[in-house]
C-alpha cells in the first residue's frame, strides 16, 4: 500500500469536525505588503488546546477499537501532544496516562490536568525527553495500553493532515504552504493533502537550526539520531524524526529551510507587538522564514501555519535577549580597567555612544572590585554602531574579549 492509501484525510476531518475549531486562515496585510505577495496565517494558535496537535491525538484515539480503549492509552510528551492527548481522553471517556520529565514547568502540568479533566493521571519521570518516552513505553507494554505517538502513526499524520484540508477549503488558489516540522506529522499530513488537491502547491518545510533533524534524514536517505539538539524552539526540537513521516516529507517537502533560534525569536516579539498574536517559538518558526525566501515570493499566495501559541510569560526574557543578540543590538565583554582613578568615568564618557546602554556590569574578582576584569553588557540603538564602540575601547586603551564571539565562554559567563 502507498502512503496515500494509508491517508485518509476527509474520513479524519469528519471525525474531528464537532471537536476542533476550524481554525481562521487570516490575511496579514503587514506581511503581505513587506513581501509583495498574499500572506496568510492558520492560525493554530487559536485551536481549542492552543496548537493543531489536539487534531492527530483524537483522530488516533477514537479510531482504536473498544477493547483498545477499555485498557487506556499512554503517551509521553512535555508539550502540546499531552495537551492534545488530555483533551481527547475527556472527550471519548477514556483512561490517559502521560509520562513527563520531572523538569516540566508546573504551567504546563497545570494546563494538561485541565484539558483532561480527570481522565488523565500524570507521571513525571527522568530529567530528559528520552528517558520520559521510555519509561513510558515499559509502561505501557506492562499493562497491555495502546501508546499515542506524537507523530510517526499514520493515524496521527493523518489528523495533522486536517490543517491542510482547511487551508485548501478556505484558500484553494494557494500557491506555497511553509509548515513547520519537528518529528514531521504535521508537514506529512498537510504537505500530503495539499499535493493530492494541487501538485503545483510548493511545500517548504521549516526547522530549528539547533535541530535539524529533517534536514539532515534527507541529506542521509534515512532517519538519523542527532547528538545533541538545541531545545530552544521545544515544539519543533526533536532528535530523530520518524520513519513514517520521513519517507512521506522526501516526497512531498519541496524545500527545508534552517532558521536561526534568534531570528525567531525576533518574529514572536514583532508578531506580538504589531500583530497582537501570541506565538510559541515552533509557531513562530514558518513566519521567520519568509525574509529568508522574499525573493520567491512575489505575487503569490502563501500560507505560514502558526502551529501552536503555548508561550510561557516566564520566557520572554529570554526570548527579547536571543533577539537582541541575534540583531547584533547586544553585546557582552571582558573589559579589564586600567588602574587608574577615573577608569570607569572614562569608560562611560568616552567609550559609550550617545545611544548606547549598559544593561549589565559586574566584576569577576571579589577581591579586585574597582578595578581588574568586569563583565559588561551593552544594548546598542543600531548593529552598525558596533564597530565605532570597538574602535573607542581602543582609543581609550581599554582591553576587552568579545564575549559574544567565543560561545564557550558566553555560556559560562552569560
Amino acid at each position: 500500500m502507498t502512503h496515500s492509501e494509508e491517508l485518509n484525510f476527509e474520513a479524519a476531518a469528519e471525525r474531528l469536525k464537532n471537536i476542533v475549531k476550524h481554525t481562521p486562515l487570516i490575511h496579514s496585510q503587514r506581511l503581505s505588503e513587506k513581501y509583495s505577495c498574499n500572506v496568510y496565517l492558520k492560525r493554530e494558535d487559536l485551536q481549542v488546546v492552543r496548537s493543531y496537535k489536539l487534531r492527530g491525538a483524537y483522530n488516533m484515539i477514537s479510531t482504536l477499537h473498544a477493547i483498545e480503549l477499555s485498557k487506556g492509552v499512554v503517551c509521553a510528551s512535555a508539550g502540546n501532544h499531552a495537551q492534545g492527548f488530555a483533551y481527547s481522553c475527556n472527550k471519548l471517556g477514556v483512561k490517559g496516562v502521560i509520562f513527563m520529565p520531572e523538569i516540566t514547568p508546573r504551567q504546563k502540568i497545570r494546563q494538561t490536568e485541565m484539558f483532561g479533566s480527570g481522565s488523565v493521571e500524570i507521571i513525571l519521570v527522568g530529567d530528559t525527553f528520552d528517558d520520559c518516552l521510555k519509561e513510558a513505553l515499559a509502561y505501557t507494554a506492562a499493562h497491555g495500553m495502546k501508546f499515542i505517538p506524537p507523530f510517526d502513526d499514520y493515524r496521527i499524520i493523518e489528523g495533522q493532515g486536517t490543517v491542510g484540508v482547511e487551508i485548501f477549503e478556505d484558500l484553494p488558489d494557494i500557491d506555497i504552504a511553509i509548515i513547520p516540522v519537528g518529528g514531521g506529522g504535521l508537514s506529512a499530513g498537510a504537505g500530503t493533502y495539499l499535493k493530492q488537491k494541487n501538485s503545483a502547491i510548493e511545500i517548504i518545510g521549516v526547522e530549528p537550526m539547533g535541530a535539524p533533524s529533517m534536514t539532515r534524514a534527507l541529506q542521509e536517505r534515512k532517519p538519523v539520531l542527532l547528538e545533541s539538539i538545541n531545545r530552544f524552539i521545544d515544539g519543533a526540537a526533536v532528535k530523530c524524526v520518524g520513519q513514517l513521516t520521513y519517507a512521506i516529507c522526501k516526497d512531498v517537502l519541496d524545500d527545508i529551510i534552517l532558521i536561526p533560534e534568534g531570528k525567531v525569536c525576533t518574529t514572536i516579539l514583532k508578531l506580538y507587538d504589531e500583530d497582537a498574536i501570541v506565538a510559541e517559538p515552533a509557531g513562530a518558526l514558518s513566519v521567520a522564514a519568509l525574509d529568508l525566501i522574499k525573493d520567491r515570493l512575489k505575487g503569490k499566495n502563501v500560507v505560514c501555519v502558526v502551529s501552536g501559541g503555548n508561550n510561557d510569560i516566564d520566557r520572554m526574557g529570554e526570548i527579547k535577549e536571543l533577539s537582541l543578540l541575534y540583531e547584533g543590538l547586544k553585546h557582552y565583554f571582558i573589559v579589564r580597567f586600567p588602574q587608574r582613578p577615573g577608569a570607569l568615568k572614562l569608560f562611560v564618557n568616552n567609550v559609550l555612544g550617545p545611544n548606547d546602554d549598559i544593561t549589565r556590569f559586574e566584576f569577576i574578582k571579589k577581591t579586585e572590585r574597582e578595578r581588574g576584569p568586569a563583565l559588561v553588557g551593552i544594548e546598542l540603538k543600531s548593529a552598525d554602531d558596533y564597530e565605532s564602540l570597538l574602535q573607542r575601547m581602543q582609543e581609550n586603551h581599554f582591553d576587552c574579549i568579545e564575549v559574544n564571539q567565543d560561545q564557550t565562554l558566553f555560556e559560562y559567563l552569560v
